[in-house]
This record gives C-alpha cells, structure tokens and sequence, in this order.
C-alpha cells in the first residue's frame, strides 16, 4: 500500500470519526430538570401562577436563567420569586440577612428567605399556584440550599400547594456517602436532619427522602434530569459550573469545601478562603508545611496528597499574614474520602501543635454544629480513634437512600 494511499485513509477515518463524535457526545448530554420542565413536562406549569425559588445556579444546560426562561414564556406566569441565602441574583455575603425587593429585570417580587423569614408564608404564597424549586446543591449537609429547599416543601403542605424540584447533578456524585450523622441536639439551619454530612443524592432524590422520611408531606414533583449517571461528578455531565456561593468557584470545590469546611468554623486556621484556593489549604503562621505535610502523608490517606505550601490572604481575619501549611491535592476522585481526610488534619494539627490547640476556641459550638455532633472533637481530644464517629448510622442511611434514587 502507497504512502499517498495511507495518508488518504488516514484523513478520510478522521472525517468519519468527526462526523459521527458529535452525536455521540450529543446522545449522552446531561440536561438538568429545567430543561426537561420547559421541553417535556410544561403541562406541570402551563397556565398556572408559579413561584420560583432560585439563585444564580438556576440556568439551563445553554446558561439562560430560570427566571427569565419561565418568566418569558407564554403559558405561564412568574408572580414571585424567592431567594436563599446569597440571594436570587447571588450579590449578599455569606451569612448576611437578604431583604425583600423589586427584581429590576423582571419586575416580579422577591421574597428572602433568609432573613427575618426562611420559608414563604402564607402571604407570599396567596395567589401563587405551584412553587418550583430551581437551585445547584454542593452536596454536604452542612449547606443552607437544602434546608430552604425543605422550608419551602413544608410551606407548600401546609398552604396545600404543589411543589416542584427540579433536579440538578450532585457534584460529589452520587455514589459517594460519609459521616458523621447528625444528632438530633445539633440541629441547626446548617443541619436540619439526621443525615451523613455526605449523603450521595441529588437535590430532588434528598427533597423525597426529606418529605417522607421527615413527615414533611407534600405534594411533591421531580423533574429529573436527562442522562446523568451516579458515577458522575460534576465535570463529567458537561453542564457549565456557576459558583453556588462566593467561596465556591469551580466544580470541584465541594470536595475541598467538605474536607476543610467545618474545620474553618474554629477560626484557628485558615483554609484557603480569602485567598485564591478557598477551602484547599491549611495554614496558620504557627506550622511548619513541611512537618504538616510529611505528617499527613504517611496516613497513606485514599486519593489525596498533601503538598507543603506558603500563601498570604487578601482578606479575612489573617489578612496580609504570612501564612505557611500544606495543600491538599486530590490525586483520585474515585477513592477520596473528604471527611476522613479532615478529621485526619484536625488530628494532626491538634497533635502536632498542643500550644495552639484548635479547640480552644470561642466558636467550637459552631464547629460542632457544623460537624453534627461533638463526637468528632471529643474522640480527638481524647486521643481515641475517630472511625466510629465516621462509621456510625451511615450502613442504615446506605440502605434507607436506595428507595428515593431516581438515576442508576
């Protein structure tokens, strides 16, 4: 065979293979609940007056919002709109109470729900005919989306509304579940439920084992999403990625926000926030990245590396320090256990450095909140091993989840 004919063949397989890589990328498109609201299930919303619970996370897979998407259609009316924490248009801090307003784009309403108000009451609600609830989850329990998302389905049984949940991926991906459970003297607005702090489920399979398992009873509706697969996180649905809150931006934030979150609640270390790695560091003036780092990598921890790192805050109480720690790098996704990993660096730092112990501190309830239960803090403490903590309800919270999954 001619050189001239191989390069013939050659060029004619690569139009064929570019021919058909298209549809095959095209078949296995993840497209999230409001996609499949507006295309297939607008019968759900069609001539109804609709309130939206959403955020700057509520696009469809070609970045149009939700608001704007459901406000402009013909058959349907958007009369309320009502944001969490951050807001709808995602402009308020973390934390900061959100004030009801006038949406200049669309003129409709906004109610906050979270401020002096965290779930619609009856006023909001009196003219609206069915509530959607549109917004991104990071997957942790420790996130305030969900417990709105569980306000609003309790709004709506006790004002005998529809509601919808329109589903969108987890980007921890769905097979992935860790303690330590909630107990029920640490609930919280950051813990409403007696879940793992990782649960594995999309928002629209937690929003069904919320209503049944927590008696919340309403008339409840998923839109699923097409094509997504438990295996998947967030990078592999080709969905575009927009921040859920400031110190999240990028797809695999979640991972690190579970692995340094409740940790930076002590305000002993700094974890990255403020800096341009939010939630991938541990630093503090006080430790020396390299013990930390040799520290932390002779755990032999499950897809993950520990690299000895100096960076300084733009913001934050450690503004302008000079700090120096380590930074967690995920080697393997697929076998990275987030909490496991951070109840190992909350060890080492309380082990490595007994005259700056972490736990003493004025925010350690608010740790302990965070985490659930003091159990995490007291086994350390206490020199004992901490793989019950992580251990504890999580097989029975395994097979209780397997009812309410929608995706295989």
């Amino acid at each position: 065979m001619s050189k001239l004919l191989i390069q013939i063949l050659f060029i004619l397989s690569l139009v064929v293979y570019c021919t058909k890589q298209p549809e095959t990328q095209i078949s296995s498109v993840v497209l999230p609940g409001i996609d499949v609201l507006m295309a297939d299930s607008l019968h759900l919303i069609s001539g109804k007056r609709v309130g939206l619970v959403t955020n700057p996370t509520g696009i469809t897979r070609d970045l149009q919002s939700s608001v704007d998407v459901i406000y402009n259609h013909p058959d349907v009316e958007l009369i309320a709109l009502f944001g969490p924490e951050h807001g709808v248009r995602g402009s308020h801090d973390a934390g900061k109470k959100v004030a009801s307003y006038t949406d200049s784009l669309t003129g409709v309403p906004v109610y906050s729900l979270y401020g002096k108000t965290k779930k619609p009451t009856a006023e909001m609600l009196k003219d609206v005919d069915v509530l959607v609830f549109d917004i991104q989850d990071i997957g942790s329990r420790a996130y305030t989306y969900i417990y709105t998302m569980a306000n609003v389905m309790k709004s709506a049984a006790e004002n005998n509304l529809p509601v919808l949940v329109l589903d969108r991926p987890n980007p921890l991906g769905g097979e992935l579940v860790e303690g330590p459970m909630l107990e029920p003297d640490f609930k919280s607005f950051i813990g409403m439920y007696e879940i793992p702090y990782i649960y594995g489920l999309t928002i629209g399979e937690l929003a069904q084992l919320f209503n049944t398992e927590f008696s919340i009873n309403a008339d409840l509706t998923i839109v699923p999403m097409k094509n997504w697969h438990r295996w998947m996180r967030f990078d592999d649905t080709g969905l575009v990625w927009v921040p859920t809150s400031p110190h999240i931006p990028k797809s695999t934030t979640p991972f690190f926000t579970a692995t340094t979150g409740c940790m930076g609640e002590l305000s002993k270390v700094n974890g990255g926030v403020g800096y341009t790695l939010p939630f991938e560091l541990v630093g503090q003036e006080w430790i020396d990245g390299k013990k930390l780092a040799d520290y932390l990598n002779k755990q032999d921890l499950p897809g993950v590396k520990f690299r000895p790192v100096y960076f300084t805050p733009y913001y934050t109480s450690l503004e302008n320090k000079e700090l120096e720690g380590v930074q967690i790098h995920i080697i393997d996704y697929s076998l990275y256990r987030p909490m496991e990993t951070q109840f190992h660096i909350l060890d080492a730092l309380y082990r490595l450095y007994p005259d700056h112990n972490i736990f003493d501190s004025e925010r350690t309830n608010m740790f302990d909140f965070a985490m659930g239960t003091d159990k995490v803090r007291v086994t350390i403490q206490d020199g004992k091993s901490f793989y019950n903590v992580l251990q504890v309800g999580v097989e029975k919270f395994i097979t209780l989840r397997k009812k309410y999954m929608i995706y295989p």
